[in-house]
């Protein structure tokens, strides 16, 4: 697929000063947007505040797309910055070491989900403690919420947000005392960092 150039982050409408931006750089171009503007639009979130959520959809692997939230947060167009990608089973992207560091030392946040986006999904429903390829999270996803693989119901999902974040945090728990890092936390989903960033802006 031809990556797509990033999209114009610049600021319309409203000042910052009336609006929080979160600014969202994601590989995936359906479900994880679909699943954080569901989010976003939550009655007790959207109601609460005035929280903007700006995703920018570039199709690229892990490293471009932190370098391209660190060039848009040079305009500081948005309060936050974050980069949405998946580590990928059985061939994991190129440079996920480098997008990382690349991240933490420009103040990026990430949500990697391992080996996919599925893997956080997943976690909504049931504990899931066993090593996971791409086709085997997505077939474990469609025997959950009985769904294609590109689209989802956000009503099957954000109820159990809070449940998958608590599930989450355990699997990072296990690996970091079993000295597992990025490929090989698998599997593993950081998601729920991003959606406590948007619930907390959200009740500002």
């Amino acid at each position: 697929m031809g990556r797509r150039a990033p999209a114009n982050l610049k600021r319309r409408g409203p000042s910052r000063r009336e609006r929080y931006v979160i600014a969202v750089f994601s590989e995936g171009e359906a479900t994880e947007p679909e699943y954080f503007r569901a989010l976003v639009n939550l009655p007790e979130i959207r109601q609460r505040a005035k929280l903007e959520l700006r995703i920018s959809l570039t199709g690229a692997v892990p490293l471009t797309l932190v370098q391209d939230a660190v060039a848009s947060k040079k305009s500081q167009e948005a309060d936050e910055y974050w980069c949405v990608f998946d580590v990928e089973w059985p061939r994991q992207h190129p440079n996920l070491r480098e997008a990382s560091d690349l991240a933490t030392r420009s103040g990026v946040h990430l949500a990697i989900s391992n080996p996919c986006f599925e893997a956080w999904l997943i976690l909504h429903f049931v504990d899931h403690n066993a090593h996971l390829d791409n086709d085997g999270a997505r077939r474990r996803r469609r025997d959950l919420d009985y769904q294609g693989d590109k689209h989802l119901d956000p009503d099957l999902y954000l109820p159990h947000r809070a449940t998958a974040a608590a599930r989450a945090k355990r699997l990072e728990e296990r690996h970091a005392s079993d000295g597992n890092q990025v490929p090989h936390n698998n599997p593993s989903s950081s998601a729920y960092l991003l959606v406590a960033a948007i619930e907390r802006a959200g009740s500002r």
